[in-house]
């Protein structure tokens, strides 16, 4: 969503570092572009010339321009301006309170109002562990009703008994007392959207906000339609308080105007947004999290907090103890791309590791999640089970069987081989090294964030002394970060390479794109380096 404001932004910012003194006309320039860039993201006019003012203000100071790494401190200020721009704080549901609360969902039609109903029972369910009723009021689209029922089906949460013929405030009230009765935790009201905001539709849900008085009112918004979605919940936050926005189809196309500007021009939160068309596809909205994205700087949190989500605990275990003993098979190897697919794909892990923005447009051009994962999901699928775990007795004949069976080539077989043989001999040499290796390899991962591995040093019993390039005070693939006050401040944070982050498997780099395979010499080449071998 945000790729081509990231673009825009890491170019503006390109020309300030390198600079031993930053003059105001450079400043000028810079934030010249950055307004250009938010601008060109569909950003309302008054907060992009507000955004701009402060943080003019901030990085033309005596401070920052006297400053030993200035470039850095810009950056500092523009992502602090961006946190601010998108509401400093991720604020939770307030559902601390007798049960049942009601949770009130309103929007136009076609927002996803009943979709992000669902989504938001589900991550209650699981997350917050609540036990949920939802109950659709939405008399006025065919098969509404029926849609949340199913939905509700899907999910595992209850939903309200459909009865044709009564009212929006008729189901209200006969929802209020099954929650009542049923000792539900929350009840979530999906009411009827329009095409457009009109005085029916407004009296409508006032009528129905008066009778449920909810705790919480979450407007459901299109990010897709930019500036429009912010002028909706304009209206909507004037005849109804609103205590949250959720913004739908963050993973389309739009250019993030409607997120950036919502807070700025509406005083109401982002509380969530949703990121598919699953039922899993929501997320709690962190400002900084998005900041660091926008920024290119990354979102290992977000990151972290999805492995924990789809990683088995007793398959976790499992590995670690093979790992302990030196063991590695190909079904382990299998398991591990199961596990890449299930967080998102190659393309969504590395939309969340730092400095990876630059290379978005090769990942999807070149298409791994459907070429390169695949097949070699299905090569490890046409193996047998004495074949994935003894590869040293896959010959050339079981080999062309294996790329038969799979619709693929030999060389992609012997490709996959020997990434796997990489990734056994790192795994050999992480468990010589022992713990702190490991670490260090994941410090590498992350851009060297110290504090973070410190934790889960001491969490493995590990003593809390850790070196220099896990302190978080080396330089990681990014550089050093600009938020850090005792980092060295020598490189540029936008100056990620093209190859993956150092410390990342070998298996789990990027496959050659084009097919990779080096040209043999022909004979008179080859002449010609056996006549400088033998005189040297």
């Amino acid at each position: 969503m945000f790729g081509n404001l990231t673009e825009r932004l890491g170019g503006a910012m390109q020309g300030l570092f390198g600079k031993g003194v930053l003059t105001e006309e450079a400043v000028n320039q810079a934030l010249r572009e950055v307004r250009i860039a938010l601008l060109e993201a569909d950003v309302a006019l008054p907060v992009a010339k507000d955004f701009i003012d402060h943080v003019r203000a901030e990085a033309v100071g005596e401070k920052v321009l006297k400053a030993v790494k200035p470039g850095e401190q810009v950056v500092k200020i523009v992502h602090d301006a961006l946190v601010e721009m998108l509401g400093a704080e991720n604020q939770a549901l307030d559902l601390a309170h007798t049960p049942p609360v009601a949770l009130l969902m309103v929007g136009l039609q076609g927002s996803g109002k009943t979709t992000t109903t669902a989504k938001l029972a589900k991550f209650l369910t699981e997350k917050e562990k609540k036990k949920v009723l939802m109950a659709s009021l939405d008399t006025q689209r065919p098969a509404a009703q029926e849609q949340l029922e199913i939905l509700g089906q899907q999910i595992g949460v209850d939903t309200l008994e459909i009865i044709k013929g009564q009212s929006p405030v008729e189901i209200t009230e006969r929802a209020l007392k099954e929650a009542k009765l049923g000792g539900y935790d929350v009840l979530m009201l999906d009411t009827a959207g329009r095409l457009s905001i009109d005085e029916e539709l407004m009296s409508e849900v006032a009528a129905v906000h008066a009778l449920a008085k909810p705790r919480e009112t979450l407007l459901v918004a299109d990010a897709l339609t930019g500036q429009d979605a912010v002028n909706t919940a304009k209206n909507f936050h004037a005849r109804l308080p609103l205590s949250g926005i959720v913004l739908t189809r963050i993973d389309g196309d739009s250019r993030g105007g409607a997120a950036l500007s919502m807070k700025a021009v509406t005083g109401c939160p982002i509380k969530f947004i949703g990121t598919g068309e699953k039922t899993d596809a929501l997320q709690p909205f962190h400002p900084e999290r998005i900041a660091d994205r926008i920024l290119d700087m990354g979102d290992v949190v977000s990151l972290v907090e999805k492995a924990a989500e789809t990683i088995e605990k007793e398959e976790a275990e499992k590995m670690a103890k093979k790992f302990q003993e030196g063991k590695f098979d190909l079904d382990d190897f299998a398991s591990q791309l199961k596990q890449m697919r299930k967080m998102g794909g190659f393309s969504g892990i590395m939309a969340l590791m730092p400095g990876m923005g630059k290379l978005k447009s090769a990942i999807e051009d070149a298409n791994l999640d459907n070429t390169v994962i695949k097949h070699q999901e299905a090569i490890l699928s046409s193996m047998t089970k004495k074949e994935r775990g003894d590869p040293r007795i896959l010959n050339a004949s079981r080999r062309r069987r294996i790329a038969e069976g799979s619709g693929t080539s030999v060389p992609e077989v012997n490709r996959l081989l020997k990434q796997f043989q990489q990734m056994q001999t790192m795994m050999k040499k992480m468990r010589k090294m022992g713990g702190k290796g490991l670490l260090k390899s994941l410090s590498g991962m992350l851009g060297g964030g110290g504090k973070e591995l410190e934790a889960m040093a001491a969490q493995m019993g590990m003593d809390g002394n850790l070196p220099p390039e896990m302190s978080g005070k080396s330089s990681g693939p990014l550089g050093p970060n600009p938020f850090d006050d005792g980092a060295d401040m020598d490189a540029n944070p936008f100056g990620g390479g093209m190859g993956m982050p150092p410390g990342m498997p070998p298996g789990l780099g990027m496959p050659p794109m084009g097919g990779g395979t080096k040209k043999p010499m022909n004979k008179r080449k080859k002449a010609q380096a056996a006549k400088r071998a033998k005189k040297k």
